[in-house]
């Protein structure tokens, strides 16, 4: 198979340079649960499977090409901000209160006005379907079988159609916005057609990934002819590599301003999530353009390194807010303590990128509710442990070490 250079789709950003060599199909073909590798002389199926988010990296290591399963796990350049992102939640402490007489706890919340069973949910991944067969709609299966949200990429490679007919459960569908506006406009026009309650407009575009270009990544002609045809252009099945690979690198929006918002709110009533704020200042200025939720959020490392980790700016970005819109956080979280951080400084909810990419290629639908399980089990453990019945409980009296705020 031709392949275009990488080289080619960093001028694209994140809604185009996605993917690297399609898996075989030995390497996809299960949803059973993996196991991982084990150096004793037990029989596979005696050998324990996963029990923590962390467990589907090996698994998902196993199952992929070394290109795929780099694109999901590294970050850019020297990797700092993607270390970074997991270590600030470790140097948060936890300072639980004793004797609370609490048994249970009620995990559920709302996000813009949806009930959801826990605060966690599925983030836009792109390029799922090379990671499994079923991509984004086993994603989406697994999230409303979880009672959450599951916000869908546009460049996850399946359509919204697809997506829409796999899942009755609640979604949301983040724009990459198309230079032709009419396509643009029937884009998000389809979206509200197929039952997406929100849209999720991604604004640290872009990323810069020494291991994708050492890998070389590029898009496989057929799966990117499909993509550009679900986001609504009208493509020849006789088009060449070449021809295809200019009209991608020209079809994108890539220097966007605020004034997005309004072409937006002109074409439709759904909500409207910015995601990568990071700043006071933008952060100001998401609730003066009014949108209705803001995703702290540094890209996962993905974008540009040395960037500050997405939870110690979550406080800031709160006291900022001041509730005039509602918070959610990215980047960085592997366990349910770190959903508890995050909802104790001022998150509503947390999205997770790379564990649905991990616990998906793993295990397909299985692996990624497996996933959305251990972050129930483990948050609901800590909410007992600090005494919180229920999300509203969850405050920042109950840590320590918090990141400082001058």
């Amino acid at each position: 198979m031709q392949r275009r250079s990488f080289t080619k789709l960093l001028a694209l950003g994140a809604g185009s340079q996605l993917i690297g060599e399609p898996e075989s199909d030995a390497a996809v073909e299960t949803d059973k649960p993996m196991t991982p590798k084990n150096s004793d002389d037990r029989k596979p199926s005696d050998q324990p499977g996963p029990v923590v988010v962390e467990d589907f990296i090996e698994l998902s290591r196993q199952k992929l090409p070394r290109p795929s399963w780099e694109y999901i796990s590294t970050g850019s350049e020297d990797q700092v901000t993607l270390a970074d992102n997991v270590d600030a939640f470790r140097r948060i402490g936890l300072l639980p209160p004793v004797l609370h007489g609490v048994g249970q706890a009620d995990l559920s919340t709302t996000v813009l006005g949806q009930k959801i069973d826990m605060p966690v949910m599925l983030a836009p991944v792109a390029g799922l379907r090379m990671f499994h067969p079923d991509g984004a709609l086993a994603s989406a299966r697994a999230a409303r079988n979880a009672g959450t949200i599951c916000a869908v990429s546009s460049s996850c490679f399946s359509s919204i159609e697809e997506v829409a007919a796999a899942s009755d459960g609640p979604k949301w569908f983040q724009v990459y916005m198309p230079q032709d506006k009419g396509v643009a406009r029937s884009l998000v026009k389809r979206v509200e057609a197929a039952g997406f309650s929100a849209i999720v407009i991604t604004v640290d575009l872009g990323e810069r990934k020494d291991a994708d270009r050492r890998n070389r990544f590029s898009v496989p002609h057929d799966m990117l002819l499909k993509h550009l045809r679900d986001i609504g252009h009208t493509l020849p099945d006789s088009i060449t590599t070449e021809k295809l690979d200019a009209f991608n690198q020209a079809a994108w929006q890539l220097s966007m301003s605020w004034d997005i918002f309004d072409w937006l709110r002109g074409i439709t009533n759904l909500p409207l999530i910015v995601k990568g704020v990071l700043t006071e200042a933008d952060a100001r200025r998401a609730v003066k353009e009014d949108v209705d939720a803001i995703v702290v959020s540094n890209h996962g490392g993905r974008r540009l390194d040395g960037m500050p980790a997405s939870i110690d700016r979550m406080q800031r970005v709160a006291e900022t807010v001041n509730g005039k819109s509602e918070l959610l956080l990215d980047s960085g979280i592997r366990r349910g303590t770190d959903v508890l951080k995050a909802l104790a400084l001022g998150a509503r909810a947390v999205l997770v990128g790379r564990p649905q990419a991990w616990s998906l290629s793993a295990a397909g639908q299985q692996g990624v509710s497996q996933m959305l399980g251990f972050f129930r089990e483990e948050l609901e453990n800590a909410m007992i442990s600090c005494g919180c019945r229920n999300v509203g409980d969850i405050s920042s009296n109950l840590l320590l070490n918090t990141p400082p705020m001058d």
